[in-house]
């Protein structure tokens, strides 16, 4: 190989290096934008990787969460459809995929589109799966979750989603403000994130 065509490999690998890690830099600042409350501005930055990368595209559930709260709501269900592809045991997408339908069309609807699942191992995500069927109560999932930090605050999280989805807001607005509580920051990390941005924006 000669030494031009040296130089342009290394010139184009170059290139590439900085565009992926440009790439990586809008995608952190989407993530920061959103958990700041900045929706609009978060959006456009995972739109914007989203078609710069649209390979990876499918990976991107956090682009789903924030085109929920930017009311894209057919746009946030493709999102979840995609991330299926790439990760179908994850009961998190399903329920996502369930309120992007329940607000676009109707909780009736988001039932019967239902995203079946693999096995999701964390506690209690099979039984917010089935609640999100229709299949267990908010209290089973509660219960079930029992005193485990981690697991009460994704029982807190999701019960007040599903409940929102279905219209009965006080019951969501209770469990939103326990799950943005403090004490689970750890537990819930960007979720907890999305559980404080919720809080936020039922505050106003």
């Amino acid at each position: 190989m000669s030494r031009v065509g040296l130089a342009a490999l290394t010139l184009v690998a170059g290139a590439a290096a900085v565009e992926a890690q440009t790439a990586g830099q809008i995608m952190r600042q989407a993530e920061a934008d959103f958990l700041a409350g900045r929706i609009d501005e978060s959006v456009a930055g995972f739109d914007q990787v989203a078609r710069a990368r649209p390979d990876a595209a499918p990976q991107f559930w956090q682009r789903g969460i924030a085109l929920y709260y930017a009311g894209r709501y057919d746009d946030c269900r493709r999102q979840f459809e995609d991330h299926r592809i790439v990760n179908p045991n994850d009961v998190e997408n399903a329920a996502w995929h369930f309120l992007c339908v329940a607000r676009g069309e109707s909780p009736e609807a988001a039932l019967e589109a239902l995203l079946p699942v693999g096995r999701d191992r964390r506690r209690p995500m099979p039984e917010i799966y089935e609640m999100f069927r229709g299949r267990m109560t908010p209290e089973e999932v509660l219960a079930e979750a029992g005193v485990q930090a981690s697991a009460r605050f994704y029982a807190h999280l999701y019960r007040g989603l599903y409940h929102e989805a279905w219209g009965r807001n006080e019951a969501a607005r209770e469990e939103i403000f326990l799950a943005a509580d403090p004490r689970f920051a750890r537990f819930g990390g960007y979720m907890h994130g999305v559980a404080v941005v919720h809080r936020n924006l039922l505050g106003r």
